[in-house]
């Protein structure tokens, strides 16, 4: 089997806070994932296919507004139709409020916010590569 990864980064904008504290609503790494997963699939597949479940997600560090959030994953192993993939998100720039409304540091060792693993399925008759 190949090995099919890939990666997204984005900046958690002050529309992505959804708590007190300008914290980001964790279902926010999952949405990553799922566009993550979409790009596994059109690498392997050449179709989007579609999200069947998550069998773990673990929350493990908080995301604020400002944040860069790194969202990586990979296909793990597959079936005829399915794939299983690992997810994980990492925090590597972290704003710093305390400094000035605009100053941000880039961590020196990023922070794993979340983790998860699922699978997603892509019906035969969509698969356009072998």
């Amino acid at each position: 089997m190949a090995k099919y990864k890939s990666m997204i980064r984005v900046r958690m904008s002050a529309k992505d806070a959804h708590y007190g504290g300008n914290l980001v609503d964790g279902a926010h790494m999952l949405h990553l994932f799922g566009d993550v997963a979409t790009e596994l699939l059109i690498l392997r597949d050449g179709d989007e296919g579609l999200f069947k479940a998550y069998d773990m997600v673990e929350f493990i560090a908080p995301v604020y507004a400002g944040d860069f959030i790194e969202a990586t994953g990979e296909i793990v192993s597959e079936g005829n139709t399915s794939r299983k993939m690992v997810f994980e998100a990492r925090k590597v720039i972290a704003p710093r409020p305390d400094i000035s409304d605009s100053a941000a540091d880039l961590l020196e060792e990023p922070v794993v916010v979340c983790r998860a693993s699922g699978t997603c399925v892509t019906p035969k008759k969509c698969q356009r590569k072998s």
